[in-house]
């Protein structure tokens, strides 16, 4: 990865590809133009490029989008809402041969917008794992619905079970539902208890705001994995992760520096 100089204390970021500390990024609409330069700028820190809801029925010229994401090494998929859209009208088969068409590796499986029997989503992540590598999304959409923690853990667990990667944590692009509380602080308690049973590095946390990815990376480290980030976030995402932005600037020095920086600014605000 680009380093134009050398410091001490930064923490390691695997080159890709990534198993850990993937970034995911929400592709809403970009044009040709705009996709080639968000690559130039930023092909190194972002894994996957999700089109986002259903903008890959519409996005014009969509196959040489994807064409220059996998030729920077960004997966392309469509979201999960894509998914759904087909399930809702009886298009499973459809999906297959939709993915096929664009000779995409990489899917997405939610229930975030319908109901969909668990077993039943087990099932599809099952079939679509047998020839390509797929991500399922577990939360709601839907404020309205709470899912118990017991609930996220089994459903989570089983997933991976039935062969997903990774398994998505709801935060939405509003970043105000699943694992976050409506005014978008994480959900502490739940996450406790989902990372209590489920391992951290299979879970791809939806954290579109920045005191969100913060959080993660205060809790996690730099190899959090983050989705739902903004094409014009994913390098400030970066310095975020190797302690280069305010927020994060104490979490990667040893502690005894970190404790005298501190010391003297308490010195210097007392004087």
């Amino acid at each position: 990865m680009t380093r134009n100089f050398d410091l001490p204390y930064i923490p390691e970021r695997a080159a890709k590809a990534r198993k850990s500390g993937v970034t995911m990024m929400m592709d809403k609409g970009m044009s040709v133009t705009e996709t080639a330069a968000f690559i130039e700028g930023n092909h190194e820190y972002t894994d996957l490029a999700k089109f986002g809801f259903g903008t890959s029925m519409i996005t014009p010229n969509l196959k040489e989008k994807i064409k220059l994401y996998k030729e920077a090494g960004i997966r392309p998929y469509f979201g999960g809402t894509m998914f759904e859209i087909f399930l809702a009208r009886n298009k499973f088969n459809e999906y297959r041969k939709l993915l096929d068409k664009y000779d995409l590796d990489l899917c997405e499986v939610s229930d975030g917008s319908i109901i969909i029997p668990h077993d039943k989503k087990l099932e599809y992540i099952s079939k679509l794992a047998k020839d390509r590598t797929v991500l399922s999304e577990v939360g709601s959409k839907d404020a309205g619905i709470i899912i118990s923690p017991a609930k996220w853990i089994k459903m989570m667990s089983t997933e991976l079970q039935a062969g997903s990667w990774k398994v998505i944590a709801e935060g939405r692009e509003s970043g105000n539902v699943g694992v976050f509380r409506p005014n978008g602080n994480a959900h502490t308690y739940l996450i406790n208890k989902i990372i209590a049973k489920v391992d951290p590095a299979s879970i791809l946390w939806e954290a579109p705001k920045k005191t969100q990815q913060v959080w993660f990376i205060r809790l996690f480290g730099a190899n959090v994995n983050l989705g739902n980030i903004a094409p014009n976030e994913v390098i400030s995402l970066e310095t975020l992760r190797l302690g280069l932005r305010g927020d994060t600037f104490f979490e990667f020095l040893p502690e005894e520096i970190g404790a005298e920086l501190k010391q003297n600014q308490s010195d210097e605000t007392e004087e």
